[in-house]
């Protein structure tokens, strides 16, 4: 991921509540890069929303304007209508964040959750089964 002018506060350094949007776009592009499926489609297709019922964030380091960060993707959990991830960003092997989300899958008819979709439980599987653990990151939460 790459810290733009955008993200930051007057000092070059990130503003907190834009971590979670540098989080969200690292999660929109795992669904397709490594669950193979269609972030987008989910909402304007299919009319399923995946929100998050749980964000927190542990700032280890600072993020600063023009870092090019590693982000890493790990699946804590598999519940019937959502996903626990756990997120963390390194520059080079300096840890800057590490992140817990939930993903709740809902109608956006009904606007309530509902069971995750085949689809998605079957990606979730095969990414849990196979995960990646780069160096220093198997303490990802």
């Amino acid at each position: 991921m790459r810290v733009r002018f955008s993200h930051c506060d007057p000092a070059g350094i990130v503003y907190f509540p834009r971590w979670f949007d540098l989080m969200n776009g690292v999660v929109e592009d795992w669904f397709g890069e490594a669950l193979g499926l269609d972030y987008r489609g989910f909402h304007q297709d299919r009319g399923i929303g995946l929100g998050y019922a749980h964000a927190e964030a542990d700032f280890v380091s600072p993020g600063f304007w023009g870092d090019h960060l590693d982000a890493f993707v790990r699946i804590a959990r598999i519940g019937g209508a959502s996903l626990a991830l756990g997120l963390a960003a390194f520059r080079v092997e300096e840890p800057v964040f590490a992140a817990r989300l939930v993903i709740v899958t809902t109608s956006l008819a009904a606007r309530g959750a509902i069971p995750l979709p085949d689809d998605l439980r079957a990606a979730a599987e095969r990414y849990r089964d196979a995960q990646p653990h780069p160096p220093g990151t198997g303490d990802l939460p």
